[in-house]
């Protein structure tokens, strides 16, 4: 198994928790338009491309659901959420981005966001800056569960692929990476991870505070 040579971080879930902001935009406009997005169908969108999810709405609510009115609205409603609440960063990422600094780990972000999105959601969290590789849903053909994301990554890196350790919250992400050939860590945010999405992890952990020691360990291993 080879040393890890750098570190791709998700972006919503696993370094954000903006997941709750998607939420409730999403839900709030649905019910706005008459349609009822629960819990359980929201929860099988995350972590997938944006386009993904708006065929899914029209599969579930039928042809004559408003998309481009919800296309419209949903955004409103998520930048008054961040204007309102701010964006947190999850709890041990500073440490773990101090870590690979230090290790001289190059890092990069491979998120199925656009890149306005990914932009404003990292200035919010107080990241503008902070990573020079940033791949986006609309810079690679596929989205996640596709490996193109983080093939890209690898490239701009320029990193073998299976040097990278990829974290990630959402199956959609996790069996993204695993199908690029990356060592996956997987780090629910909330939701008990599918089985597909264990299967496909080299590890589940708790939180980026036990990624950052799994990491040290690998390392020392790899050392050894």
């Amino acid at each position: 198994m080879q040393r890890v040579a750098a570190i791709v971080f998700d972006m919503d879930g696993l370094m954000l928790d903006t997941e709750p902001l998607y939420q409730v935009a999403w839900q709030a406009t649905s019910t706005e338009l008459g349609h009822v997005l629960d819990d359980p169908s929201y929860a099988t969108l995350v972590g997938r491309p944006t386009d993904d999810c708006e065929r899914e709405l029209v599969r579930w609510f039928g042809p004559g659901f408003p998309l481009e009115r919800f296309r419209v609205r949903w955004p409103e409603r998520w930048q008054a959420e961040v204007a309102a609440n701010g964006i947190q960063q999850k709890p041990g990422l500073l440490e773990i981005l101090t870590f690979a600094d230090a290790q001289r780990l190059p890092v990069a972000v491979a998120t199925s966001s656009e890149a306005d999105y990914a932009a404003f959601s990292l200035r919010h969290a107080g990241l503008e800056g902070r990573f020079k590789v940033i791949v986006t849903r609309d810079q690679v053909a596929r989205g996640k569960p596709a490996p193109d994301i983080y093939l890209e990554a690898a490239r701009r890196l320029q990193v073998d692929r299976a040097a990278c350790l990829a974290l990630e919250d959402s199956e959609a992400g996790i069996l993204s990476a695993s199908r690029a050939g990356m060592r996956t860590l997987l780090i629910p945010d909330g939701t008990p991870p599918s089985d597909a999405a264990v299967r496909a992890a080299f590890r589940v952990v708790a939180s980026l505070h036990d990624a950052r020691d799994l990491v040290a360990a690998l390392l020392a291993d790899s050392q050894a």
